[in-house]
């Protein structure tokens, strides 16, 4: 089953989020490679694909996971947790409708 992970930054979360980022795509990259993943990205904190030090505000994931509890499991483990650039993260299930 799908699940989205939708995650909210602490203030001013750049430098931490980008110091912990390697470790956190390639968690993503090993999703896509086994064909789990559907779609990740940030949210920018300004109205700009390209936000410069204004940073981001948080990140949604959705991928394909057995079960809830493993899906929250995968999601406290980000090095986004760890670095501490997360304040909070919401993991629900996800039923894709459209495309």
């Amino acid at each position: 089953m799908l699940y989205a992970i939708i995650s909210e930054d602490v203030q001013d979360s750049l430098e931490r989020r980008m110091a912990a980022r390697p470790d956190h795509l390639a968690r993503l990259e090993n999703l896509r490679d086994e064909g789990r993943l559907v779609l990740a990205g940030p949210h920018p904190a300004v109205d700009s694909e390209n936000p410069g030090d204004a940073g981001f505000s948080g990140s949604l994931i959705v991928a394909e996971f057995d079960d809830l509890a493993s899906a929250q499991a995968w999601a406290d483990a980000d090095p986004y947790i760890i670095a501490g650039v997360y304040a909070s993260v919401t993991v629900k299930p996800f039923k894709k409708a459209l495309p």
